[in-house]
C-alpha cells in the first residue's frame, strides 16, 4: 500500500506511527487472525486471541519502523515514501530505534506470556527476515528480493495457526503458500509503475533490471500459480465449496487484471491490479473463514 503525505509539524509519536505502516500491517494481522480460527473447530481462547493479535501487531508495527529506517536516503527519492519522516529527517534514528525496540519488546513479550514461545521465536524470524534479510540483503541484492524475501511476509497466518495449535502443520503452510505466491504479483504491478523511482534510487527491481515486458508476463504468470495454490486448501480438506467458488471468482477476476498488465498495458492498469491484489488477499481470507463456520451455505 502506498504511503501518504505528512505535514512536517507532526510529533514524534504520530510520525512513528506512520514509519510503521498501519494499513500493511493490519492486512499482516487479519491473516495471521484468520489463521488463529482456521487451526480450530470452535473458538479461539480470547487470551491468545487478543495477546497474539496485540502482540503479532507490534511486532510487525516494529518491523515496518525499521525497514523505513534502513531505507530512509532510498525513501527520499521516491514519490510515495519521501513524506516519512525518516525520509525527510523530522525523526531521528535514535528515536525509531528506540521506539521500535519498546513497540517490538512489548510485542514479543505478549506472544510468550500470553501465547506460547513457538509463536514468539516465529515472529522474531519473521521480524529478522523482513527488517534485516529482506530490506538489508536481498533488497539491494537482486530483482528477485520479493520473490525471496516474501517468505516473511507469507508468516502471519502460519503465527496465528501456532498461536492456537502450538505447532505448524501442513494446513498452516498452504496459506503460508498462498501469500507466498500472491506477493510477486501483487508488488511488481507496483514496480511497473514506480520504475523510474527505483531506477533512481538503484533499486534493482525487476522491470528496472529485465524491463517491461518480462515483468508484465511474470506478474501475468505468478497470478495463474496463485490461482492454483488458492485451491490446495480445497484438495486438502481445509475449506469446502463455498470458498472454492470464492476462490475461482476472486481469483479468475486477479487473472483478468494480470491479463491487462501483460497484454494491455498502461500505468493506470497498473495501479488497479495492485490495488486490487490487496482487496484480493484480504476477500480470500474472509471468504476462507465464512467457509469454516459456515461450510453448510453450499
Amino acid at each position: 500500500m502506498e504511503s501518504t503525505a505528512l505535514p512536517v509539524e507532526e510529533g514524534v509519536l504520530l510520525q512513528f506511527l506512520h514509519l510503521c505502516k498501519p494499513r500493511v500491517v493490519a492486512l499482516i494481522v487479519f491473516t495471521a487472525v484468520i489463521g488463529m480460527f482456521l487451526a480450530v473447530p470452535g473458538m479461539v481462547a480470547p487470551r491468545v486471541l487478543v495477546g497474539g493479535t496485540i502482540g503479532i501487531f507490534l511486532v510487525a508495527a516494529a518491523a515496518a519502523a525499521i525497514n523505513c529506517l534502513v531505507e530512509q536516503q532510498i525513501d527520499a527519492l521516491m514519490a510515495r515514501t519521501r513524506a516519512r519522516g525518516t525520509a525527510r529527517g523530522t525523526i531521528s534514528s535514535f528515536q525509531v530505534l528506540a521506539l521500535a525496540s519498546l513497540t517490538g519488546g512489548t510485542g514479543m513479550a505478549l506472544l510468550y506470556t500470553q501465547v506460547n514461545a513457538l509463536t514468539m521465536w516465529l515472529t522474531l524470524a519473521t521480524f529478522v527476515g523482513y527488517a534485516i534479510i529482506y530490506t538489508v540483503l536481498l533488497k539491494p541484492a537482486t530483482p528477485q528480493n520479493i520473490v525471496i524475501g516474501g517468505a516473511s511476509g507469507a508468516m502471519p497466518p502460519v503465527l496465528g495457526w501456532a498461536a492456537v495449535t502450538g505447532e505448524v502443520t501442513a494446513d498452516a503452510l498452504l496459506l503460508f503458500l498462498i501469500i507466498f505466491v500472491w506477493t510477486p504479483p501483487h508488488f511488481w504491478a507496483l514496480a511497473l509503475y514506480r520504475k523510474k523511482e527505483y531506477a533512481r534510487a538503484g533499486i534493482p527491481m525487476l522491470p528496472v533490471t529485465h524491463g517491461d515486458e518480462y515483468t508484465r508476463l511474470h506478474v501475468f504468470l505468478y497470478t495463474l500459480i496463485l490461482v492454483a495454490a488458492s485451491l490446495l486448501p480445497v484438495a486438502s480438506g481445509l475449506s469446502g465449496g463455498l470458498y472454492a467458488i470464492g476462490a475461482l471468482i476472486l481469483g479468475g477476476i486477479f487473472v483478468w487484471y494480470a491479463w491487462q498488465v501483460w497484454k494491455h498495458y498502461t500505468d493506470a492498469i497498473s495501479r488497479r491490479t495492485f490495488t486490487w491484489s490487496i482487496w484480493y488477499l484480504a476477500l480470500l481470507f474472509a471468504v476462507m473463514l465464512v467457509d469454516h463456520y459456515f461450510p453448510q451455505v453450499i
